[in-house]
């Protein structure tokens, strides 16, 4: 009875860290909205969308928390969770590119490496596996760079304030960078296992 209890709770989508989930991925057209305003003419509203950004960043930290203390931890949410943060990760890397705040070839960098880890998705697929679960070095790289914008966004402006908001920016993009291409090279790593263990089965 307890392994078909566990099953049934694995399986639900309504549950409070899914909502929670979804309710950051309603989040992120409002955030690249709010970020790309000053672009079409409208009023800055870096406030707002920073906002908008440190609500995603709670909501992430509690879908996980309450996911494991209340027994919801779900195949959805395993796709959910990494899929908002990924989602974050590009509409900002669209928005600060637009404006000029993040250089070129810093998102050329970050959406190679998502390209090489989609590659890696569709072989797995095709070997009859899930995508990877994300593991601490890619929810560390995260962690850095969801940082890292909005500290970037802030230093788009004049003063000590944008000026201490541009170091501390620049320092977590660059280990939030590096992490991430870190925990690209492990899936990379991983994914050949699998490959090669199917491969010497067969």
């Amino acid at each position: 009875m307890e392994v078909q209890e566990t099953r049934v709770q694995t399986d639900r989508v309504l549950t409070i860290p899914n909502i929670l989930s979804m309710a950051r991925l309603l989040g992120v057209p409002l955030f690249l909205w709010l970020i790309l305003r000053p672009e079409f003419g409208g009023p800055k509203s870096d406030g707002w969308a920073l906002l908008v950004l440190a609500l995603s960043g709670v909501s992430d930290y509690l879908d996980g928390k309450l996911a494991r203390r209340w027994n919801q931890v779900s195949s959805l949410g395993r796709l959910l969770d990494p899929a908002a943060d990924r989602l974050y990760i590009l509409s900002t890397l669209v928005g600060l590119t637009w404006r000029e705040i993040l250089p070129l070839w810093l998102t050329a960098v970050l959406l190679a490496r998502e390209l090489v880890l989609l590659v890696m998705v569709g072989i797995l697929r095709r070997h009859g596996y899930p995508p990877p679960q994300v593991n601490f070095l890619g929810k560390a790289a995260t962690f850095n760079l969801m940082y890292a914008f909005p500290l970037l966004l802030l230093s788009d402006g004049n003063g000590w304030i944008s000026s201490l908001a541009a170091i501390f920016g620049w320092a977590f993009a660059g280990w939030g960078t590096t992490l991430y291409w870190w925990a690209g090279v492990l899936y990379v790593v991983q994914v050949r296992r699998l490959v090669r263990a199917d491969a010497m089965a067969g």
